[in-house]
């Protein structure tokens, strides 16, 4: 039998369609998943909980859905808990990556084969190359390179998996916000109507041309370019464990992408996960935009 641990997002209830038989749903205390669930838990309790997945006969995992980090409540933690505990802590000191190889070392010990969400839904993976109309021009090409090369260094150091590349540069970095709240930097400002002392607004705009200027010759990395004609790159991390946290990409990141000015999505190829490719490729062709699925070091 298979459980499916859930976190929030598209993701766990893609996966939960593409299944002939409905799996456990099970969710971490504190994260809504978009299902109904069958068993809530805490990692305080995290040894009860694996008992308990042996007596209903689960004999695999799969992890899918974004969950944060959870505080740990000493006063929480049970006896069939407390022989994990040292594995625990090292988890939660690491990396993302680290953290989560550390859990899937916890799970195989007690006898749960852990299986990834790609390998439950391989539709997931979209093919090699250019799947929409719009196809990447030769400066897009450079630009997937140094997105990969920028991935791999975040990757490293466990910090990210996309990146916002225009001519050349690398204009943003996705951290723990995500790859929608870096996208959303570059969103198009809204000009609220002009209220109150048209001098005043006058001299805000001075001002305001003003420091943009010096920012600009101060070259402040904190002060996005715009991101027109720019890519986004996805990719997974380098060394990473594919069985959780593989990067995602949807209909949502399509349009934002949109949003931010962007020509193109390029993904590495059996690295980044598509929902719902048919509605991706749709928007993108909507928007004379590509979405390129790139072999990891494609020249």
């Amino acid at each position: 039998m298979l459980a499916l641990i859930a976190g929030m997002g598209d993701l766990p209830p893609a996966l939960v369609s593409r299944l002939p038989e409905r799996p456990l749903i099970c969710a971490l205390d504190g994260f809504e998943p978009a299902l109904d669930v069958d068993i809530r838990f805490r990692l305080e309790r995290l040894g009860s909980f694996l008992g308990e997945l042996n007596a209903r006969e689960v004999t695999r995992i799969c992890m899918a859905g974004a969950v944060r980090r959870p505080q740990i409540d000493a006063a929480q933690i049970d006896a069939a808990t407390l022989p994990l505990i040292p594995k625990v802590q090292v988890a939660m000191a690491q990396g993302d990556d680290g953290a989560l190889r550390a859990i899937i070392a916890v799970l195989e010990e007690a006898g749960f084969a852990v299986v990834a969400a790609h390998e439950i839904a391989p539709d997931l993976l979209p093919p090699i190359g250019v799947l929409t109309r719009a196809k990447p021009e030769d400066w897009h090409k450079a630009d997937a390179a140094e997105g990969e090369a920028c991935v791999v260094a975040m990757g490293q150091a466990d910090s990210g998996q996309a990146c916002i590349v225009r001519v050349g540069r690398v204009l943003a970095k996705e951290d723990a916000e995500g790859t929608d709240a870096m996208l959303a930097k570059f969103f198009e400002a809204y000009d609220a109507p002009m209220a109150g002392d048209p001098l005043d607004y006058i001299m805000d705009l001075g001002v305001s041309a003003v420091e943009t200027v010096k920012d600009w010759l101060s070259g402040l990395e904190d002060t996005p370019a715009t991101a027109d004609d720019g890519i986004l790159f996805k990719a997974p991390k380098p060394q990473q464990d594919r069985r959780a946290d593989l990067p995602l990409i949807g209909p949502a990141t399509a349009m934002k992408a949109a949003e931010a000015g962007l020509s193109g999505i390029v993904i590495e190829a059996g690295g980044v996960m598509v929902l719902d490719m048919e509605a991706v490729c749709q928007i993108l062709d909507a928007q004379g935009m590509f979405l390129w699925v790139r072999p990891r070091g494609n020249a």
